[in-house]
């Protein structure tokens, strides 16, 4: 299993994971605030289709390790953005408006105790989104394995950064 966002076309973008939990406490951290704060974003989600999702981006906050956010992304903590639930199907299927454009489609499936996570990232507009939004699910997904495995959360940005510079020269 490739690590790597794998690119499908020219606007999405998928990735795979296995990891260390069942696909029921998987969901838990897609869907409870708390806990998917501790990987990707706090907020409120409505689990049902056209349910209102709000998430608000505190990626400074989220690792063990502390760095301070880049000056290019300093404006961003504590943003966020409403989503609308498209499909819900617990706990295997999520599938979610992204911003303003595009979407993303969580797919769990149980692998033994373990679970498969294919996560897909649709309708981005061009280049630059499909580098931007694949450095920070590599680095949201990692951190999520860490937490799911109990271990200790690397730092974001300089893992966002470094991936960011490896899609830089991976996606076309």
């Amino acid at each position: 299993m490739n690590a790597y966002a794998q690119p499908l076309n020219e606007n999405t973008v998928r990735f795979e994971r296995i990891l260390p939990a069942t696909p029921d406490r998987v969901w838990e951290y897609l869907v409870d605030s708390d806990k998917r704060a501790k990987w990707l974003a706090s907020g409120v989600m409505e689990q049902k289709p056209n349910g209102k999702v709000t998430l608000v981006f505190r990626n400074t906050e989220l690792p063990s390790i502390k760095e301070p956010a880049p000056a290019k992304h300093k404006d961003k903590e504590g943003s966020g953005f409403t989503a609308t639930v498209l499909e819900c199907n617990k706990p295997h299927l999520l599938r979610m408006t992204w911003g303003t454009a595009s979407e993303v489609t969580f797919e769990l499936s149980p692998q033994g105790n373990q679970t498969k996570l294919v996560l897909t990232h649709r309708k981005l507009p061009g280049r630059t989104d499909k580098i931007n939004v694949s450095g920070g699910w590599h680095t949201h997904l990692a951190i999520l394995q860490e937490v799911l495995a109990g271990e200790p959360i690397g730092p974001f940005w300089s893992r966002f950064e470094k991936l960011h510079a490896e899609y830089e020269k991976r996606i076309d």
